[in-house]
């Protein structure tokens, strides 16, 4: 299957039990819920996935576990995000081997590399294998700028297709496509800034909280490219509250809390990761609960 890099994508959670053991059955539960909104494809091992506390003997279960229950219909991305680039081509061998449809990749973890490190890094990862690519571009978290020279330079590695555009700066949008006309697909990678994104020319939303709101962020998605601005822009006003979760450095548990509201997750997270509590949990229920309280009536698409 070829991607097309285009629509909405989940960043989707990993599930747990209590037993801090992989939950199947309810990640199962959420894909289908995606998939029925109209999602275009899935993330997995990505910051919301916590991939950071995943084994590799995981990220295999849940790569073909996805692969098996998406039957083909959705392309099935694996996030690579490694310190070493021996460790990254493993990622990728292992990511074909599984079944997956593509990779994510973030620069190298912990080391911040200078444009000849990084463009070699990501060349290294695509000369290895013919898995499609998208480039995770997230500067304010991770510090490595990829920047449109570093681009310019991989344009020759044919399989680097996308970017997951993060750097907080909408602006990077018209500058990509002013560059390079319509040779990488943009994807909005920060839940915030998706609408204006879409509005710039971004060809589709590597979305967060759609974990817990597919529905509302595939209409989004829908409405904006078929110029319904008003529409959405609606939808994007009441989902304002909710997205500003995506940026805070407890996404994670904040989203799944949202799943957990949503009913089609739980709030299980792994440690060193540690699940809402006091004050804080309250803030967040209350901020979850009076969004799906008020939840807009979708137009038809």
């Amino acid at each position: 299957m070829s991607i097309q890099w285009t629509g909405v994508i989940p960043a989707l959670t990993t599930k747990f039990n209590t037993d801090d053991q992989l939950d199947l059955p309810l990640f199962e539960k959420n894909l289908k819920a995606q998939m029925a909104a109209g999602i275009n494809g899935i993330v997995l091992g990505g910051t919301l996935g916590e991939a950071s506390v995943l084994t590799t003997a995981e990220k295999e279960t849940l790569i073909k576990f996805a692969v098996e229950k998406c039957e083909g219909k959705i392309p099935v991305i694996l996030n690579i995000a490694e310190g070493a680039t021996r460790e990254a081509l493993q990622q990728a061998t292992y990511a074909k081997q599984w079944g997956a449809t593509g990779l994510m990749a973030l620069p190298p973890m912990r080391y911040k590399t200078d444009h000849r490190e990084t463009v070699t890094y990501f060349k290294t990862i695509a000369d290895s294998t013919d898995l499609p690519i998208m480039i995770y571009n997230n500067p304010v978290d991770y510090k490595t700028d990829v920047t449109l020279d570093m681009f310019a330079d991989l344009t020759e590695c044919k399989n680097i297709q996308a970017v997951k555009e993060s750097t907080r700066d909408v602006t990077n949008v018209t500058r990509m496509i002013n560059r390079f006309g319509d040779r990488y697909k943009i994807l909005c990678g920060v839940d915030t800034l998706a609408m204006e994104e879409l509005c710039l020319g971004a060809d589709g939303w590597v979305a967060g909280l759609v974990c817990a709101f597919p529905a509302e962020t595939v209409a989004i998605f829908k409405l904006v490219k078929a110029g319904r601005i008003a529409e959405a822009t609606a939808i994007y006003r009441w989902f304002m509250p909710l997205l500003e979760m995506d940026i805070h450095s407890k996404l994670v548990q904040y989203i799944k809390l949202a799943e957990q509201q949503a009913g089609i997750g739980s709030e299980s997270v792994r440690a060193p990761r540690l699940t809402l509590i006091g004050e804080e949990r309250e803030r967040i229920l209350k901020n979850i609960n009076d969004g799906i309280a008020a939840r807009p009536v979708l137009p038809v698409l």
